[in-house]
């Protein structure tokens, strides 16, 4: 089965969000708004116990911690995706890296962490360009408390919902 392993933020800013992905997100209905902590993955069961332990250590010692997104930010010409940005970065990426230790060592990757809740994807370049020229006009001052990590698990419907929550014990 395919997990992950997210941030949830406040309906608050699901709601917001929702309001542009239901629009420029394809994958609208089957996750809701979220942070990436750790890309998806396939996992034995066996795995997903031993990521469990991992993240119930990790959680134990993490102190919940504030975050803002401040602007819509775009991957383009790498990846047709926009996305809500972050005002500051380094507690998220310091959350990653402890995250992706031990069992759930993560190497390889092609590219560097960057935390960000998208918005929209799977665009062509001129409808892209078209929305993101609209939402750099548009305010964003979202303010919240990451204050738990939470295993998203695949079903097979397509649907990822929450597994297991971990709440930040620190």
């Amino acid at each position: 089965m395919l997990y992950g392993i997210a941030i949830l933020p406040p309906n608050e800013i699901q709601q917001d969000a929702n309001s542009y992905r239901k629009r420029f997100d394809p994958y609208y209905k089957a996750i809701q708004p979220h942070i990436t902590v750790r890309e998806k993955e396939d996992w034995t069961e066996e795995q997903l116990q031993a990521a469990s332990l991992h993240l119930q250590h990790v959680t134990e010692k993490q102190a919940p911690f504030q975050v803002n997104f401040n602007r819509f930010s775009s991957y383009y010409p790498v990846n047709n995706v926009i996305y809500m940005a972050f005002k500051e970065t380094q507690p998220l990426i310091a959350l990653h890296d402890e995250v992706c230790t031990g069992p759930l060592e993560d190497s390889g990757k092609p590219y560097n962490y960057h935390p960000h809740l998208t918005v929209g994807q799977k665009m062509g370049a001129d409808e892209l360009h078209d929305v993101l020229a609209s939402l750099k006009n548009t305010a964003v001052d979202y303010s919240f408390t990451v204050d738990a990590l939470h295993v998203l698990g695949r079903q097979e419907n397509g649907e990822w919902t929450v597994i297991r929550s971990f709440p930040f014990q620190g």
